[in-house]
């Protein structure tokens, strides 16, 4: 809950995310606009108030985590439901600063900073034989990334696109089972190919 939060909390936690409250603002137009932002950065909301398309690009290490880390949106919101803003401003700067983090909260905040490495390393859950993916290098095509992925299990159809963005594939691949599933997500899920963006795979 932000309400209860002081005008020194509220502009903390923006700063922390990289925005900075115009002076002109009073206090409950900054937990407004705090409220604002926590949507946004949670992908629920663009501009007009509709759900959000993942962007191409992030504006902090914060905000990627809130999008492509399913594991540490859940921890982070569990934080929010409680109401805990020191913790959720400790993990922000752990996002955003870790080395500063770990100098200034290892002794009071160690636990949670271990609770947040382990939500920002959990593989996506997988409960579908089908995979969506993107950011497997462009010039692989699509019969070498097919080859490259029946190395965890047999595919029943993969389907594929070169990226608008990014010189990557996108798409989606259906294996026979959900155990090569999982392994695929396991073993490609956030590996940096070097293309300017993390590979991603989650259940479709």
């Amino acid at each position: 809950l932000v309400q209860p939060m002081s005008y020194e909390e509220v502009e903390e936690e923006l700063n922390l995310s990289g925005i900075r409250a115009p002076p002109t603002m009073n206090e409950m137009e900054v937990k407004l606009m705090l409220v604002e932002m926590r949507l946004r950065l949670a992908g629920r909301l663009d501009s007009n108030g509709a759900p959000k398309e993942k962007p191409t690009s992030f504006s902090s290490k914060f905000e990627e985590a809130m999008w492509t880390k399913p594991a540490f949106k859940e921890f982070y919101g569990a934080l929010e439901k409680k109401g805990d803003h020191n913790s959720m401003n400790v993990v922000a700067e752990y996002l955003n600063n870790p080395d500063v983090a770990k100098m200034r909260y290892s002794s009071s905040y160690g636990q949670l900073l271990i609770d947040c490495e382990a939500a920002l390393t959990a593989p996506p859950p997988v409960n579908s034989p089908t995979i969506v993916f993107s950011g497997f290098p462009a010039n692989m095509g699509e019969s070498a990334l097919k080859m490259t992925l029946e190395a965890l299990g047999p595919i029943v159809e993969i389907e594929c696109t070169q990226d608008d963005d990014f010189p990557v594939l996108k798409g989606k691949v259906t294996f026979e089972d959900i155990e090569s599933a999982k392994k695929a997500v396991a073993q490609y899920n956030g590996m940096d190919m070097g293309m300017g963006t993390l590979l991603e795979m989650a259940s479709a």
